[in-house]
């Protein structure tokens, strides 16, 4: 045997043991019993162990069993076995990414910390408007903002057009009818069609730009508190506990109804792709409907986790199968929803009312709206950071409850209704700007921050 025999084979004798080569677990260098093979090591996740400099905080809402169970979750490796610091020789490689929990979890406070530093939120409302004659009913939703920037707003008997750029007031219609008046608005997707309910079963359309009775709709016997459109489609919900899809297009408007709550129907809302209809009755029940089945009455799930009136809900603007719930007094409970697999993903007791709810668009942050409570959420908006649900801030109180909320068009603002008579703008969903900066040419068009109207 020649001496470069000799070497390949202490090459392989020392490198590859013959009991590595039979065994069927596949390995990467094996290294040495006594030196650590860097290649087999999770460094990341072992540099995030050795440099933790967080301090630990201790809560009497937490027992010790459930501590030692978070503990021993962030100790585990990627495929969930007890971490090794230190792997020699043998040792199978994961053939999983590294899942970094340590770091993950500390950049994602580092990033919470940094933004909130950024952000700055408003002490108050940045403009009030009166509102004589709001009506106290929990479920009416009497404010609904256009993209065409105009706010509309049912007072007693009669509708009113805010336009937000010149703070120009029309009256767009009232009843005559002493026995009458309107108790939901909603615009169409492309704001040139309003839609108003009655609480004599009417559903009317009106011409924003020429303030005229375009058709009304017929099909309820009772009030429409709660409609939403779909393109051509506009939903109504009714205290006939019907919900009916109308083709404005069609003579015959009404394509089909649906009798699936037990009460009234006092919640609405279509996803934003248009393919998937919430809503919520007084019986405490959310359905969830397919768009192309709803003719048929069959719907896709039923949540019945509330105990009270839902008609809060509001999809998610960056997940599409995510939804938003909330309930009336005997509940307090705002629910996020998985609709694409039927099941809750996290709930908050905020012991108050809900009586409206809006997601953020700049920052993934969910508004809820309160009415009576037994907490400090009584008549106030509270801003909750998603999906975590902790709380952000307060605003407010209205003197009264909140009835409704609705949102500006670019995103930035917040209404709420309040049963006090009056508008509250809240300027809190704006992206973080550095205070020493000025405003862009652009953000100035978009924001309305100028001077209150008393």
């Amino acid at each position: 045997m020649d001496r470069s025999s000799d070497l390949r084979l202490l090459e392989s004798d020392w490198y590859s043991p013959r009991r590595l080569h039979e065994s069927p677990t596949p390995v990467d260098f094996p290294g040495d019993r006594f030196i650590p093979n860097r290649s087999l090591m999770d460094l990341d996740q072992a540099h995030g162990l050795l440099t933790n400099n967080t301090r630990e905080f201790y809560s009497s809402k937490y027992s010790d069993l459930y501590r030692q169970k978070l503990v021993e979750n962030l100790t585990l490796d990627s495929e969930g076995k007890p971490f090794r610091m230190l792997v020699f020789r043998g040792s199978p490689k994961s053939s999983q990414k590294s899942i970094r929990l340590v770091d993950e979890m500390r950049s994602k406070e580092a990033m919470d910390k940094k933004e909130n530093s950024c952000r700055s939120f408003p002490k108050a409302e940045m403009r009030i408007l009166d509102a004589p004659n709001l009506r106290n009913n929990f479920y009416y939703n009497i404010i609904d903002w256009g993209k065409n920037n105009i706010l509309s707003v049912a007072l007693g008997r009669t509708v009113y057009l805010w336009h937000s750029e010149n703070n120009d007031v029309r009256k767009l219609l009232q009843v005559d009818d002493e026995n009458d008046h309107p108790t939901s608005v909603v615009w169409s997707q492309d704001a040139r069609t309003l839609a108003v309910g009655h609480s004599g079963s009417t559903l009317q359309l009106w011409d924003a730009e020429t303030s005229k009775l375009v058709r009304s709709l017929e099909g309820h016997t009772k009030r429409v508190a709660t409609a939403a459109w779909n393109g051509h489609i506009l939903t109504s919900g009714s205290h006939d506990k019907s919900i009916i899809n109308h083709d404005v297009r069609a003579r015959n408007n009404c394509v089909f109804r649906i009798k699936a709550h037990k009460e009234e129907v006092c919640g609405l809302a279509w996803s934003s792709e248009g393919g998937t209809l919430a809503s919520g009755g007084n019986e405490n029940l959310i359905y969830i409907w397919q768009a192309s089945k709803m003719s048929s009455s069959d719907f896709l799930y039923r949540f019945n986790d509330h105990c009270a009136a839902v008609k809060a809900l509001a999809w998610c603007p960056y997940q599409s199968n995510v939804l938003a719930s909330g309930g009336g007094t005997n509940d307090g409970c705002i629910k996020i929803w998985n609709t694409q697999k039927g099941f809750c993903i996290n709930t908050i007791d905020t012991k108050a009312q809900i009586s409206g709810l809006v997601w953020n668009r700049h920052h993934k942050e969910i508004m809820s709206g309160h009415g009576f409570g037994t907490n400090g959420h009584q008549n106030k908006l509270c801003l909750w950071r998603y999906p975590s649900m902790r709380k952000l801030r307060e605003f407010g109180p209205h003197d009264s409850r909140v009835i409704n909320l609705c949102q500006s068009p670019d995103g930035l603002t917040v209404v709420s209704a309040g049963a006090d008579e009056t508008l509250r703008f809240w300027d809190v969903f704006g992206p973080p700007v550095d205070e020493k900066s000025t405003l862009s040419e652009l953000d100035g068009l978009l924001s309305f921050k100028t001077s209150l109207i008393r």
